[in-house]
């Protein structure tokens, strides 16, 4: 099992940058790829980037390429997500994943977390 807990939303001017972090509780936090995912108001959730368990491979959604940046470290069990140059379509809550493999399918990830909402103003 493995309970994640994400924090360090809130609200940014666009152009700005924030820092998620998603905090993972279990011993096998290291055997995990992870991944972040968000979903904006009456929108479908969405991809936005993922790590291996040994950070050696990074995906990310094309919408969020060259500005946002994937990182974990496995000895604070904990993934962050660098957001730079934010937007205000990167308005959304923004939820950390779980899951076996490296991958942008959100079906494919076990474990969620409750999510941290992110507001980006004009």
């Amino acid at each position: 099992q493995v309970q994640l807990v994400e924090s360090g939303g809130g609200l940014v001017q666009a152009g700005g940058s924030l820092r998620l972090s998603c905090a993972a509780s279990g011993r096998t936090f290291g055997r995990y790829a992870m991944g972040w995912f968000r979903q904006a108001p009456g929108k479908e959730r969405e991809f936005v980037a993922a790590i291996s368990w040994s950070g050696g491979s990074r995906y990310y959604g094309t919408s969020v390429k060259r500005r946002f940046t994937i990182s974990r470290d496995n000895a604070k069990i904990t993934v962050y997500l660098h957001m730079n140059s934010l937007k205000p379509e990167d308005t959304a809550v923004y939820y950390c994943a779980a899951g076996d493999h490296i991958t942008s399918g959100m079906n494919d990830y076990d474990y969620w977390g409750q999510g941290t909402q992110v507001t980006v103003s004009p």
